[in-house]
């Protein structure tokens, strides 16, 4: 099994409230690809960082193998989510996958 995580920071130019709707929209689109894309296994987005925090957002994934987190980089739901939800609000990204 593989473990995607990513951690994002949201561009500065946007207010509490807004960063908090954009989150909310992050979280509801990834976590909705859950049962869409085969081989993942399990997702969360966590909007919620303590102060000592260095991101806005992380996600945390699990799937069935490295060829599941290739087809799920490419899969059309995910793709639609990543270039409406989360591209265009985010000013970094940092992913780590790792096999347990």
């Amino acid at each position: 099994m593989v473990k995607h995580v990513i951690l994002w920071t949201l561009r500065e130019e946007y207010s509490a409230q807004e960063k908090a709707e954009i989150k909310r929209g992050i979280k509801e689109g990834l976590e909705g690809l859950k049962g869409k894309v085969p081989g993942l296994l399990e997702i969360t987005v966590n909007t919620q960082p303590l102060a000592s925090s260095n991101c806005d957002l992380m996600l945390d994934s699990l799937l069935e193998s490295e060829e599941a987190l290739k087809g799920y980089a490419v899969h059309p739901a995910h793709v639609e989510v990543a270039n409406t939800k989360v591209r265009p609000f985010t000013a970094s990204r940092t992913c780590m996958d790792y096999l347990i």
